[in-house]
């Protein structure tokens, strides 16, 4: 029963700020509605909460790590982009949460949703924008809400990570085609043979090229996780409802099996085919 003031802690925050205050704790916890009083509900609003959260985190440590790479600055822009593979671990973490919500628990609210679905989240349009995987009709959801269309074409108006990698590695003195350089693009990037020639330079001789391999890894750890991130996806998406559309009209696990087939840093991959 000992009083914690007598250590030396504060407990007088009548006039100070407190842990709660600095987080906004009264805010965030109390951003919770469910609609239902069906008990797995708060854990699937939570859960996807949360993974708004981390991409709010990953959209910054993606943004520094893109004007790292802008300014030659390479080891900065490897500590986000460690930061931002961990981030995904956590991601992928959650939906081993989600995944103890069974069909029978899910079927209590789910007509509750609505048209409303993850395919609809801006942050996660943001994050693929910002990798390179950029389809400017994924936009239609956001057309309603001019902020939003605002940010995703801001987005697309900048170059992405892998084009600020290409380009990084063009002020190296390798062979990259200026094409892939100087606009920026607003279609998903396409698998390029002088990039991938250009990268199996690198992992040929990578104590000449180390920063390049560094950076390669850097980014195949990345997308590395983010494909295990979709896949878990797709497997609990699954578990939980089956074959059924999902809630936003999408062909559900059909529509999701095919996100796997997507390549974010296609000649990475292909590369080491041909090494």
């Amino acid at each position: 029963m000992r009083d914690p003031a007598d250590d030396g802690a504060e407990t007088d925050f009548a006039r100070r700020m407190s842990y709660g205050d600095y987080l906004s704790l009264g805010t965030l916890l109390s951003a919770q509605h469910p609609l239902t009083d069906a008990p797995d509900e708060l854990l699937f609003i939570i859960q996807h909460q949360t993974s708004e959260l981390w991409m709010k985190l990953m959209l910054s440590e993606l943004d520094t790590a893109r004007r790292a790479l802008a300014d030659d600055r390479p080891d900065e822009a490897f500590k986000m982009l460690a930061r931002v593979s961990r981030i995904m671990e956590q991601l992928n973490s959650a939906w081993d949460v989600l995944r103890t919500m069974t069909p029978s628990d899910y079927t209590t609210f789910r007509d509750r949703l609505g048209q409303s679905s993850g395919f609809q989240s801006l942050q996660y349009r943001l994050v693929e924008y910002a990798l390179g995987n950029r389809n400017a009709g994924m936009m239609k959801p956001h057309a309603h809400d001019a902020d939003a269309t605002r940010a995703l074409e801001t987005e697309l108006a900048r170059p992405s990570l892998y084009q600020e990698v290409l380009a990084f590695a063009d002020r190296r003195g390798m062979a990259v085609p200026a094409a892939l350089l100087h606009t920026p693009a607003r279609t998903a990037h396409a698998p390029d043979a002088a990039v991938q020639a250009m990268w199996a330079e690198v992992y040929r001789d990578t104590r000449a090229h180390w920063t390049l391999y560094e950076m390669a890894e850097k980014l195949v750890d990345l997308e590395d996780y983010f494909r295990r991130w979709r896949f878990n996806h797709v497997t609990t998406v699954e578990r939980v409802i089956g074959f059924k559309r999902g809630t936003g009209g999408t062909a559900g696990v059909d529509y999701l099996k095919r996100m796997l087939a997507v390549e974010l840093f296609p000649e990475l991959w292909h590369v080491r085919t041909a090494l």
